[in-house]
């Protein structure tokens, strides 16, 4: 009679458990984890947006043609 409600809620914590599973494994056998560094990965993204700009700015430039004096 309650069978569909419990296979529902198996479903439901295998559903929320599974992506974690590496994660929860490691803290279980006290494995260090990575450090959360947000900053870190921001410098690194605005360095290759700079970068892609720089570049296009440049190629852009050198195929403008020249004016006439």
């Amino acid at each position: 009679m309650f069978g569909g409600a419990f296979g529902a809620a198996i479903y439901a914590i295998a559903a929320t458990v599974a992506p974690r599973m590496a994660q929860i494994v490691d803290v279980l056998f006290a494995r260090p984890q990575p450090r959360f560094a947000p900053l870190t990965e921001l410098v690194h993204a605005e360095r290759r947006i700079a970068v892609r700009r720089w570049a296009t700015a440049s190629a852009r430039g050198s195929f403008r043609p020249r004016e006439a004096a």
